[in-house]
Parts: structure tokens; sequence; C-alpha cells
């Protein structure tokens, strides 16, 4: 597309926009166009309907172009963007070594430049909301908030409530969140969530506490469940119940809780989670890269349990992230069972787009192509070669899309990004700050690495 249609695209609005197709719950429908009015959907149907019942509107066409929902990352960690290759070749619970030093040298510059970095990266790879789980950087949120409005992105952002073995009291934790709660109240891109990093690291009068001020707000409860098998265990000796019972055991489960991870499940917890209503993210890629299981997100779908995909921080890729929840579901699933569908392709599209804004508490608010929603959605050039000979373009977007073929993003009905570059802002600027930054924070930060980088393991392979 030309600048032509860019500049259209970037006009305030309304926009009534004619792709090839647009990515409907029920698959691609061709010949469907919508019209973007006030930050929403206006309309949505067969394009010669929309061009009949709006005629004051100039059609914008977009050929050879797909518009679908934008991604929702359900777990996100926002100021942990200068470390992200810290993670590579690490064992496990790597948080504590790792990014407790390094956002704990964090200033508000830092802070704000990390989440706004992250935030770019999210943008070009598809993301139109991220759901950060709170960060230990030392700063007022609102500089998350800040940089995540400024980047032009959808953000839940969770407040972190730990209290175990500090000198403070349930009642002052409480009072905090709920004031945190009520912060975010008619943002447009900002709201509020509340988060303990793992269960032990909350009292049982807070861990109740947030639950309560949750499901009276209509939030949600981040909490980081079965993420390591060394977590279940210390929840085993500690309380004589793996982490997701304690919680149960507590009255925290519920529609109100995001639980991260929450691999190295029983079929005990999958009943408790289908039973409750608690909302999970499925983080493929940081299983890989860093934990001890794969969830079993099938079985979740099977049962009716409410789940999103979430980066965790890895690397922002809506389209790569889908491909690994599939991926990882076939390699620890699929093949020991002869399940050669493990999802179907469309599984993995849903749950990165509407499954995850419902994870997320934002199922009202975005996650599909419909009238009334915020108008968040991805334009794909579906002209390319991995993608221009479709004979099921769902499947096709999980295996071979990538966020190359994103021509724009919208969040809001405004336009963010044009071909992986922010519209109003400068981001080369902001990626040469953050490079700066982060030579400083390393420098100041002890982060404590167990695996050599990769030239020097490189030369230990090779050495007489």
């Amino acid at each position: 597309m030309n600048q032509l249609v860019r500049e259209a695209l970037d006009r305030p609005g309304p926009l009534l926009l004619v792709p090839d197709a647009v990515l409907l719950p029920e698959g691609p429908a061709e010949g469907f166009g919508v019209v973007v009015a006030d930050g929403a959907f206006g309309a949505v149907g067969p394009a010669e309907d929309l061009l009949r019942t709006h005629p004051h509107l100039d059609a914008t066409r977009l050929p050879g172009h797909l518009l679908m929902p934008g991604f929702v990352d359900a777990h996100h960690h926002l100021t942990q963007s200068f470390g992200s290759a810290l993670a590579f070749g690490e064992p496990s619970e790597i948080f504590r070594r790792v990014w407790v030093p390094l956002e704990g040298a964090l200033d508000e510059e830092a802070a704000y430049t990390a989440a706004k970095l992250a935030s770019l990266e999210a943008l070009r790879g598809g993301f139109t909301t991220v759901t950060d789980a709170g960060t230990r950087a030392d700063v007022d949120v609102d500089v998350l908030a800040s940089a995540a409005r400024d980047a032009g992105i959808r953000c839940v952002l969770g407040l972190v409530c730990d209290d175990a073995g500090k000198d403070t009291d349930v009642a002052t934790v409480l009072d905090r969140a709920e004031k945190h709660l009520a912060r975010y109240e008619g943002d447009p891109l900002v709201r509020s969530s509340l988060a303990v990093s793992i269960p032990e690291a909350a009292t049982p009068g807070v861990l109740r506490g947030v639950a309560r001020l949750a499901a009276q707000a209509g939030a949600t409860v981040q909490i980081h469940v079965n993420e390591h098998l060394a977590a279940v265990e210390r929840s085993l000796l500690r309380h004589g119940r793996r982490p997701l019972e304690q919680l149960h055991h507590l009255g925290a489960l519920g529609p109100h809780l995001l639980a991260a991870h929450a691999t190295l499940l029983t079929p005990r917890e999958l009943t408790l989670l289908a039973d409750t209503g608690t909302a999970v993210s499925y983080n493929p890629v940081a299983s890989a890269w860093k934990g001890n299981a794969v969830a079993p997100a099938l079985a979740m779908a099977e049962r009716g349990i409410r789940f999103g995909l979430g980066t965790d921080g890895t690397r922002g890729d809506g389209f790569r992230l889908a491909e690994a929840a599939e991926f990882a579901q076939r390699i620890a699933y699929g093949l020991v069972s002869g399940d050669s569908s493990c999802g179907a392709g469309w599984t993995w599209l849903d749950h990165a787009t509407r499954g995850g804004a419902d994870a997320v508490g934002l199922g009202a608010r975005t996650g599909t192509i419909a009238e009334g929603l915020a108008a968040d959605f991805l334009v794909v050039d579906v002209s390319t070669p991995e993608l221009a000979l479709s004979w099921d373009l769902p499947w096709e977007l999980v295996r071979r899309g990538n966020r190359d073929q994103i021509t724009a993003v919208f969040v809001g009905g405004g336009l963010r990004l044009w071909r992986g570059m922010p519209t109003t802002w400068d981001g080369p600027a902001l990626v040469r700050r953050a490079a700066e930054l982060s030579r400083a924070v390393m420098e100041k930060a002890a982060v404590v690495r167990v695996h050599p980088t990769s030239t020097a393991a490189h030369a230990r392979s090779t050495a007489p």
C-alpha cells in the first residue's frame, strides 16, 4: 500500500475500510468491511452494505490485506526489556538472580524507557494490548502507564501487593491496592490490575483482600502459579498444598484471578480452574526458555477454562507466539497421543485475541472485530509468498505469519504503527536511548548468570 493509503488511514475519522477479508470469530469473512468511529467499530458487515448505508464516507480499500483483531499479551513484564536476552540458557527460577536486581537498578527514566521499549516491540509484533504483571522498580507505576500511553498501546497495569516478610500491615497494602484500582477509571488505554508475585509472597490476609477488591472492581489479580517445580515443592513443604490448592483454600480463585503460567497442573487443579472460572495466561515461549513444563492448554480448552497467550517479555511477535502455542502443545502432548491437529489452528488465534482479552478482564472492550468494541486491529498483508496461496488462512497465520507482514496497527481507532514504525513519535530515538540506559543499568545491577554468553560457550566447546 502506498503513501496515499497511509494518509487516508491516518485521518481522524470516521473511516470506512474495505480489505479483502475481515477475520471474525467464525473465520475470515471475504468482502466484508468495517466503519471506525470515535475509537470503536461503528459497523461490521458486507462491504456493499456499508457502502450503501454510509454514502458520506470515502471508502479506503485495502487490496491484498486482511483486517484482524490485534493480539492480546496476557502476561508481560514491561520493565524487564533491558534484560530480555539474559534468560537465554539459564536454568529456571531466574527471577531472584536476574529480574530482581535488574529492576531494582532502574530509576524513573530507565523504567519509563524500558516500558516504552517493550511497548514498541509489542506493537511491532501486532499486540494492541499488554498485561503488565507489576514492576519491582522503585518507581510510581504511573511511569509505566505513561510509557504505554505515550507508545499508544492498551495496558492492563498491575500493582505488586507482596507483603510477606515485609514491615507493613495488611490494611496498608489493601488501601494502596484500592487506590490503584480507582486511579485509572475512565482512562482510554490503561486499566488497573493487582498483582502478587507468587502465592508465598503475600500473607493470607493480603491474598484474600486483593481477591475481594479485584472481584468488587471487576479487575484482575495476577499471580505466577506453578511456573517452576521448585515453587510447587516449596508450597507443599510450607502448606501441605500445591500453589493453586493453597489459593483455593484461601478463597482467592475466581473469575478475577489471572494465573500466569499454570504449568505442572494435576487433574484436580484443572477441575479447580474450570469450576471457579479462574483465567490462565499460557506462556509457551517462557516454558521453552526458562520453565520446567508446558501448560496443558488443549485440556484447558476442552474443559472450558479461560485462557490467553502471554509472552512473559520473551519476544513481542503475536504470530510467533500463536505458533509457539500450537508447537508446544504438539511436542508436549500431541505427539504422544497421535493428535495431529492440536487445536486446528483457530484455537491459538482465538486465544491470542478474544480469549486473551477475556482472560485479562477486557473481553467487553477489545479482542474481536465487532460493532461497539474498541477498534484495536491489524492490517495484514496476505499477498506475501507465505500467505498468498491460501487454502486455510487461520492455519497459515499461525504457522506462516510473522510481524513483517503487518502493514498497520490500530489501537482505539488510531493508527499507531505503519510498517513497523510509530506514526506519532520517534521510535529509533527511543531505541538509541534504551541502548545507552541499559548499559548503565547493567553496570549497576548485581545480576548473576549461570550460563556463559553464546560466544564463551562456543569457545569452551572448541577448546583443546
